[in-house]
């Protein structure tokens, strides 16, 4: 009789053992399934009085579209690029929103980032008053044109200038002047010339305002190719990622496309911008994705053109002698990601 009760109890001890095996095994893959299922973290870096870039950034914060792609991020803004590759080097956010001279600025100081698609284009203007006598950039020899030094703006001009047969260092009088300046010169529909300057050179919303207003007339248009940079690290860490974050801004152009309204009104509020919803369509005019009629005409991927101006920028950086190396951008690109999401 005893030998049969130690038998029993053998018995029940080990059910115990087995239910409590199968219980923490159900708990562990339950956890693991929430933890797979969980969002993960991103800190986005941009510039909030940058448009077009403002109004896509303005969808991922106001919509669910990282949130569908397992993403779930922290804005940090930024007035504009500069203090956002001083983040970006601190090690403050994970992926950045910014033009091509910043990326390359970037890239020499740290390695640790790589562009991971296109943001989008913007324009850089070269213009002068309404009723000025200047009509082309060749008209320029011999006048005063004030531009932002180090800007793409100004290395638009520069280029503008030596295609018309100027010598931007003998024959124009390029001065330095801040963008957010020009709005103490620009007022007047009826001016000739702006005090001592005769043309201006500057980088968008800025342009499109005047050009809303009647304020300017604009000479020549160039393009800037700005760029999605993402730390190494953070991919390595996280290296599904790219990926789900592509899709997602895939997804905001797709929104952007048809809601237009709606975008620019969330980036006016937060910009606190003086500026109308035609220039902000000014502004986008040269952005392709904006006016495609499927989200299968939304390119985030480069064209041949597009590295040839992004290896201006940072060979312009590099002769102005902003930085003290020159960066390979196409080096610098990887887009398997964008291959894996079937985005190029």
């Amino acid at each position: 009789m005893r030998k049969y009760v130690i038998w029993f109890l053998v018995v029940i001890v080990l059910g115990i053992f087995v239910i409590i095996f199968y219980n923490n095994k159900i708990k562990s893959n339950t956890s693991q399934s929430r933890s797979e299922n969980s969002p993960i973290s991103i800190r986005i870096g941009w510039q909030i009085p940058w448009a077009t870039q403002g109004q896509l950034t303005q969808i991922l914060k106001h919509t669910d579209i990282l949130e569908k792609n397992g993403l779930k991020a922290e804005f940090k803004g930024f007035n504009y690029g500069p203090p956002l590759n001083e983040a970006a080097l601190a090690g403050e956010v994970d992926v950045i929103f910014t033009a091509d001279q910043p990326a390359a600025t970037l890239l020499t100081k740290n390695p640790n980032w790589v562009i991971i698609g296109r943001l989008m284009y913007n324009r850089v203007s070269l213009y002068v008053p309404p009723k000025s006598a200047i009509t082309s950039v060749a008209d320029l020899r011999g006048k005063t044109v004030a531009m932002p030094f180090g800007a793409a703006a100004q290395r638009m001009a520069l280029k503008a200038e030596g295609d018309a047969g100027l010598d931007p260092k003998k024959d124009v009088n390029n001065i330095n002047l801040d963008i957010y300046e020009q709005s103490d010169l620009v007022k007047n529909a009826e001016a000739s010339t702006w005090k001592n300057v005769d043309a201006l050179a500057g980088f968008d919303p800025t342009p499109a305002i005047f050009e809303e207003k009647g304020l300017i007339r604009t000479l020549t248009v160039g393009k800037v190719v700005s760029v999605i940079v993402m730390s190494k690290d953070f991919i390595k860490s996280h290296p599904e990622v790219p990926v789900r974050f592509l899709k997602a801004f895939h997804g905001a152009y797709d929104y952007y496309r048809n809601n237009v309204l709606t975008a620019d009104s969330w980036f006016t509020e937060e910009s606190k911008l003086d500026i109308t919803p035609k220039a902000l369509q000014i502004a986008a005019s040269i952005e392709p994705n904006v006016s495609a009629k499927s989200s299968d005409e939304i390119r985030l991927g480069f064209t041949e053109e597009d590295y040839s101006i992004m290896q201006e920028a940072a060979d312009f950086i590099y002769d102005q002698s902003l930085v003290k190396t020159k960066v390979n951008m196409k080096d610098n690109i990887d887009l398997s990601y964008l291959k894996a999401a079937s985005l190029q």
